[in-house]
Formats: structure tokens, sequence, C-alpha cells
């Protein structure tokens, strides 16, 4: 511990909780399982390799941001990834595009960079207790219409619609080390 504190990180510290009411397949993972301080391949200190062979279907091209990270592992081997809990591009919730407004009205929360990446809906820290790692509260998939009306309203009742509230563990765009108090 006091080897982090002399670096100013406190990433250890600040997970070891989090890992203590770890809940879903990322369990085993803790904080190194896709971070890494020495072997960092990214700003937010990645030690997965983005895979830079799965295409993505809409654009033809290999998929990038954060969805390229999550396909490292969630990608068959022979397309890039590690192939745990592979993800279909072609049969699941479109993912690494720009939402069509005709289609869905996506909250900004959702979105990186104007695309719907994986971690827009997912935050994949153990810390996080709902269902398929879902950053809304779904009662254990129960209540996934709820979690989809809240881009796409006219198709849910909005009874559904009145409780949800949006999960953010480490939010690595807002998330700030505390500092300590004097």
């Amino acid at each position: 511990m006091f080897f982090f504190k002399v670096l100013g990180v406190a990433v250890l510290s600040l997970a070891l909780p989090a890992l203590a009411s770890a809940s879903g397949a990322h369990d085993g993972l803790n904080c190194v399982g896709c971070h890494g301080i020495h072997n960092a391949k990214g700003e937010i200190i990645f030690a997965v390799e983005p895979n830079k062979k799965s295409i993505n279907p809409a654009t033809k091209k290999p998929f990038k941001g954060t969805t390229a990270l999550c396909l490292g592992c969630h990608e068959d081997i022979e397309k890039g990834g590690m192939g745990i809990a592979v993800i279909s591009s072609s049969h699941s919730h479109p993912f690494g595009v720009t939402p069509d407004p005709k289609v869905a009205q996506v909250p900004e929360i959702f979105l990186r960079e104007g695309r719907l990446d994986c971690v827009g809906c997912h935050d994949p820290h153990p810390s996080n207790p709902n269902y398929r790692y879902l950053r809304v509260y779904t009662d254990k998939g129960s209540n996934l219409q709820g979690f989809c009306g809240m881009c796409h309203a006219s198709k849910t009742d909005a009874k559904l619609l009145k409780n949800m509230k949006i999960f953010n563990s480490m939010d690595e765009r807002t998330y700030k080390v505390p500092t300590k108090k004097k």
C-alpha cells in the first residue's frame, strides 16, 4: 500500500472495497485484469490489447474506442479476441455505431464520442451489482423493457421508466482520485 501512496496512485485502495462486494463474471479479474500500471497500453492504463481484427458490420472497418477494448476479450480468437463470453456484433444490440435519432433518443451519458460503445450500457467494474453489468437496475433482468425504454421511450410503458437510475462505479470521464484531508 505504501508503494502506491508514494506514486500517488490510489487504485489499489479504491478497488478493495469494490472487490469485497463484487458481483458477476468479472469478479476474479480485479483491477489488473483490464488495467495495468507497468504494461499500460492506453490512457486509462489498460493492460488488455484492443481488438484490431474484428470488423464493425456497419462501417466495414475495425471497431475502435472502448468497444475494441471489450472485444479484446469478448470476441472469437480467430477474430482477434480471447474467446471469453463472445458477443455477436450481428446478433446483439448494435455497438460501435452512431445512433440514428429516428430510431432512438440516446441520452448523452450512454454515448462515448457520439457512439454506442459497450461501456455506454455496461459498467464492467466488479462493484456493479446489476444484471449483466448494465448501468441501470433491471431487477435481475425482469425490467429490461424499462432499460431499453431509456433510449426507445415510444416503445415502452412510461411507468417502467419512472425509477430508472444510471449506475456509475468509476466513470473514466469524471472520476478524480480523492485527496487526503489534513
